[in-house]
């Protein structure tokens, strides 16, 4: 799979790839998303560090131009899911309240943003899935725009900007792009694993 998105990387076409991706994902969280965006910054990384000049065509992926489109496409992602899940509709509800997961991120989710809490967006965002809990919850529990975006905004710069630091910098320092591809990955799934179990984790109940 490394050797197929490697022989896209020097193509401006990794950059539709990685923003229909992070677009998507939020609906089907198994697209390779991550995957993706560090793989790009692994090759930015190793193009960076060849030997000899490297002509401007051959410049891609732009370190800047990929932050760029993984940031709009997971705000846009967001948004996306967030107008969906508000609209509403009698399917999703179904769909929602037969979800224990959704329907705990209703109830902890509007509490966290009403007390200015949001950073719990930030933190979803690493976690499987969380993204798409985060959105739709957002969305189904009628949150104001100007409550979520700001925060979705914020956890899109933090996990593009995670990721491409993974895979550039693991691949700079490593020095060979397939180890600091792997090494990176590694890295993205322990994040996300924590950010799971601070997510899940239950809401003090303050005493009185």
């Amino acid at each position: 799979m490394l050797e197929t998105l490697g022989s896209l990387t020097s193509s401006p076409w990794i950059y539709a790839l990685v923003a229909l991706s992070i677009l998507l994902d939020v609906f089907l969280p198994v697209l390779p998303s991550g995957v993706l965006v560090i793989t790009a910054a692994a090759a930015a990384a190793a193009a960076t560090g060849a030997a000899g000049p490297v002509p401007v065509q051959a410049q891609v992926p732009d370190i800047l131009a990929l932050l760029v489109t993984a940031v709009s496409a997971s705000v846009l992602g967001d948004m996306a899911a967030y107008r969906l899940a508000r609209r509403g509709g009698a399917r999703l509800d179904r769909a929602i309240a037969r979800s224990r997961r959704l329907t705990r991120a209703h109830e902890r989710l509007g509490t966290a943003l009403a007390r200015g809490g949001g950073v719990l967006v930030v933190i979803a965002r690493f976690a499987p899935a969380g993204r798409s809990v985060v959105s739709l919850g957002a969305g189904k529990t009628h949150r104001k725009v100007r409550e979520f975006l700001p925060w979705s905004v914020l956890a899109a710069i933090a996990w593009a900007g995670y990721s491409i630091a993974l895979g550039y910098f693991g691949t700079q320092w490593l020095g060979t792009t397939w180890l600091g591809t792997a090494i990176s990955l590694i890295a993205l799934f322990a994040a996300g694993a924590l950010a799971a179990f601070v997510v899940r984790r239950p809401t003090p109940t303050p005493t009185t």
